[in-house]
């Protein structure tokens, strides 16, 4: 699932063989500077709260407080649904080679309305519970991501080796004229050039989604920062073998973000080896793992944004569930701004940009969640240094400033690059492009805040209780605090508390 959730399909291969042989110098940054960070922090507070969940926002609160928490999951819960159309959008593609017609993977409305269709019919899986979206998922991963991914890679090699021309050694001749070799660094004229950064660096984004179901596997503390290492490894292999790919075998000027992967099989297979028959076959099993890859997303932030609900912090009508105990209300609620988003494509002509714009809306609001996150883990080392911890990033407080701070200061120029119209497509007007990004940002964060000034004492579960330390802080403390005195019996008078179940309301819905 946590594969799943970072490598929710190959949509993103396109985007960055655009780049040629610069998309080193990107991938290099995504892992270096974000993706390894994250997964190191991520493992961390994954294992250290492994028995409750919430997620993230469970770590952001032990660090900042429910308010801030809430925010925190709010925003990793809004971007995945802001996200669903680029997804769902690469799933139309598929579909459209897969039926043999590609002309509609460009067709806006085909697109828009297989995104609306394809996302309710998503929520019907997952309002079945989560032991069927598993198995989608995990099969979906295998047999349309990890599999057509290999043979991509496949594709590429007997590309070379039959003497088929190398796509970025032949497509940009000025630029290997003037430097005696194909690019490796980015030509940087502006920040412009660099904007296709922010969308490479979401790619990798995403492994701490599935923190909510930790208490669902057989041992935790262990598993989880296992996984995260597994689902980046994953990530970097198959994202820069299969955008090498990509750039190797289609030129530079016929590489487009939709249907990029699926032209690279048609040359091989339809043009090389006479095997055409086989790219719908293919298209099939990529739009069956996009389709899985929004399942892995469609329960994991819903499902902490429930939590949430519990606390009091969302009006009483978003906790209800069905009888299989999906967050039935959130999963609707989420669906109608999916479709609303979704309608952009309906308005835009140009498919690609705006699958970018509805990217760049994604990465705003994600790396906002991410600047929390890193600030979190570098908190907590401070007020829990003695929470027990599976995996801790190594080097004390300097190396998770090290870490931490690096992640922070990455995602930070990333969500600078995130208003900047890329140079790469044809945005149209650069202003309507940032004023969309910026409304966008500014909505989506300034709703969780709106919402939790409005929220009532009668939105809780439980009756509202005095604040009380967080749990890491009861954990720690000293025997002596914690026990009651020799030949003494304890007493509500004692512990200045009411009944148990009034005193520990955080234990209520989570375990530790």
């Amino acid at each position: 699932m946590t594969a799943a959730s970072v490598i929710t399909s190959l949509r993103g291969l396109p985007m960055m063989a655009k780049e040629e042989l610069t998309m080193f110098a990107y991938i290099g940054f995504a892992t270096l500077l974000f993706l390894i960070p994250a997964a190191l922090v991520s493992a961390e507070l994954g294992g250290a709260y492994a028995g409750r969940k919430g997620g993230v926002y469970d770590w952001v609160s032990e660090a900042f407080g429910k308010r801030t928490g809430f925010v925190a999951v709010w925003l990793q819960w809004i971007q995945n649904v802001v996200w669903y159309p680029t997804g769902l959008g690469f799933a139309a593609a598929a579909v459209a080679f897969a039926v043999r017609d590609p002309s509609l993977a460009s067709n806006h409305i085909f697109v828009g309305l297989f995104c609306i269709g394809a996302y309710w019919l998503a929520t019907l899986v997952a309002l079945s519970g989560t032991g069927l979206l598993v198995k989608i998922a995990k099969r979906g991963f295998v047999l349309g991501t990890a599999l057509p991914g290999l043979l991509l890679l496949g594709l590429f090699v007997y590309w070379i080796a039959s003497g088929h021309p190398i796509g970025w050694e032949h497509t940009t001749a000025a630029a290997v004229a003037s430097h005696g070799h194909p690019r490796l660094f980015p030509a940087l004229t502006g920040l412009s050039t660099l904007a296709f950064l922010a969308g490479i660096l979401l790619l990798f984004a995403g492994g701490e989604s599935q923190a909510v179901h930790v208490s669902e596997m057989k041992d935790p503390k262990r598993g989880y920062p296992k996984a995260m290492w597994l689902a980046a490894g994953l990530a970097f292999a198959i994202f820069t073998a299969g955008s090498l790919a990509v750039a190797g075998i289609l030129p530079y000027g016929k590489i487009t973000l939709t249907t990029g992967v699926f032209d690279a099989y048609q040359s091989v297979l339809g043009g090389a080896l006479h095997a055409g028959w086989l790219v719908p076959v293919i298209a099939a099993l990529i739009g069956y793992g996009a389709l899985s890859g929004a399942l892995a997303w469609i329960s994991g932030p819903s499902k902490a944004l429930l939590s949430t609900a519990h606390d009091g912090l969302l009006p009483p009508a978003l906790r209800r569930t069905n009888n299989k105990g999906a967050q039935r209300n959130i999963l609707f609620a989420q669906g109608l701004i999916v479709t609303l988003i979704s309608a952009i494509y309906l308005v835009t002509p140009n498919v690609s940009a705006a699958f970018f714009l509805i990217s760049a809306m994604t990465v705003s609001l994600y790396i906002v969640m991410y600047l929390m996150l890193y600030a979190t883990a570098i908190r907590l080392r401070y007020t829990a240094p003695h929470l027990p911890r599976s995996f801790r990033i190594p080097g004390g407080k300097p190396g998770m400033w090290a870490v931490a701070g690096t992640g922070f200061v990455a995602v930070a120029f990333a969500l600078v690059l995130s208003f900047v119209p890329p140079a790469q497509l044809p945005i149209g007007s650069p202003a309507m492009y940032v004023a969309l990004v910026a409304a966008g940002l500014l909505v989506f964060t300034g709703a969780p805040v709106l919402i939790g000034k409005l929220a009532k004492p009668s939105w809780r579960e439980t009756p509202a209780v005095p604040d009380f330390p967080p749990l890491h802080e009861e954990l720690t403390a000293p025997a002596a605090e914690q026990q009651p005195q020799a030949g003494s019996a304890p007493t509500l008078a004692a512990t200045g508390a009411g009944p148990a179940r009034h005193r520990w309301p955080h234990l209520r819905h989570h375990s530790h």
